[in-house]
């Protein structure tokens, strides 16, 4: 027999479509702290004017049973009109914005340029001994062009958290009435 704290972890990007109403992101703060459930990222935005709704994207880890008890537990919150496990939908695009402080003169500061210039960063502030870079990509990109920018004098770091949304044509609403 198979002991439950044996089953593996596994990421999840859940993604919650809510009313835009005030309140609704405690409610869903105080599900997970108030479970013991871990957020490793959460962004929220309104989605959609016309109809009230925001989109919570949230990212989690557990076994495949504390998964799936996350999403029925936000699915039974007012006001969630769905939610849906992009990781387990199919085929999904997820990045995260950082904005990144580095310190540099003379060659640390050309080098701070190039590896910049390599990622794909803008530049979005600059003073003789200062940049300040923005980058979108996937988390491990992040995490890489940070790593490298350490060492040359990376002071500050400010990340958006997760933002994600299922490949082809496949929407939100596909997989609220799939039940993802």
């Amino acid at each position: 027999m198979t002991n439950p704290s044996d089953a593996a972890d596994r990421s999840a990007i859940i993604s919650v479509l809510v009313d835009n109403e005030a309140g609704v992101l405690a409610r869903v703060i105080g599900l997970f702290s108030g479970r013991g459930y871990n957020i490793d990222s959460l962004t929220v935005a309104e989605v959609d004017a016309a109809r009230g709704q925001s989109r919570i994207t949230i990212v989690t880890s557990g076994t495949e049973m504390v998964i799936e008890q996350i999403k029925a537990q936000l699915d039974r919150l007012v006001p969630v009109h769905g939610v849906a496990d992009l990781t387990m939908a199919g085929a999904h695009v997820a990045r995260e914005m950082a904005l990144a402080k580095v310190l540099a003169t003379g060659t640390a500061r050309e080098d701070a340029a190039r590896i910049a210039a390599t990622f794909g960063a803008r530049v979005i502030d600059a003073t003789p001994d200062t940049f300040i870079f923005e980058l979108t990509a996937g988390s491990e990109t992040l995490d890489a062009f940070l790593g490298l920018m350490r060492p040359l004098g990376l002071a500050e770091i400010s990340r958006t958290g997760i933002v994600a949304i299922a490949c082809g044509r496949q929407t939100i609403t596909d997989l609220l009435n799939k039940g993802t």
